[in-house]
């Protein structure tokens, strides 16, 4: 089992920056895929951007120049990195591991993109 806890989201203009991190009570291992998803309201949940142990990322379309996902198996944690926000990006953003099909999510952290 494990539990993952994200943090960094919060209120940026529009053109600002932010850091999402998250920790993961367990081991991450090598198999394992991280991402980050985010979910506004009325709209399903999305894939943002994923990394696997050889560091093969991969992003949506929309955030693509813009963000970066790295994740550190020694530290147990992932990030995403968030330049040039928009205010479509405004969401729950939730980390994601995925460990040989078998799904665990954080809790999310809100991220406000105001114009």
């Amino acid at each position: 089992q494990v539990q993952l806890v994200e943090s960094g989201g919060g209120l940026v203009q529009a053109g600002g920056s932010l850091r999402l991190s998250c920790a993961a009570s367990g081991s991450i291992f090598e198999i394992d895929v991280l991402g980050w998803y985010r979910q506004a309201p009325g709209k399903r949940r999305e894939l943002v951007a994923s990394i696997t142990s050889a560091d093969s990322t991969n992003y949506a379309h929309s955030v693509k120049g813009r963000f970066t996902i790295s994740r550190d198996n020694a530290r147990n944690t992932v990030t995403l990195r968030m330049n040039s926000l928009k205010p479509e990006d405004t969401a729950v953003y939730y980390c994601n591991i995925n460990r040989v099909g078998t799904n665990y999510w954080g809790q999310g952290t809100q991220v406000t993109v105001s114009s």
